[in-house]
């Protein structure tokens, strides 16, 4: 038998389980396989989503234009740095080869 993982939400930067008690199954596209069950979300998940959104758009707003630039340049190297990771992810994903992706 073969173990899948619980896959949770990323709310206001932090891992939470959330409130739904409804599970899907997520499958690799390559094999058919169930490779994970995905918590779907409650009403109070959903209000605490569009809350951090709303807050991370207002606090986004007033950052300089020369410090945002700076924080999408780190952001596009480590990008760069890891895309072999990033690539192996997809392809456990989406069941892209692995140079597609």
């Amino acid at each position: 038998m073969t173990m899948t993982s619980t896959i949770a939400h990323f709310i206001n930067g932090e891992s939470t389980s959330g409130t739904g008690d409804r599970t899907q199954d997520v499958f690799n596209p390559a094999t058919g396989k169930v490779t994970g069950q995905l918590r779907l979300a409650g009403q109070d998940d959903i209000k605490s989503v569009v809350a951090a959104a709303r807050n991370a758009a207002d606090s986004w707003s007033q950052v300089s234009l020369s410090k945002r630039t700076g924080i999408l340049f780190k952001f596009r190297e480590l990008l760069s740095a890891h895309v072999d990771e990033l690539a192996a992810i997809v392809t456990s994903e989406h069941g892209k080869v692995l140079a597609d992706a």
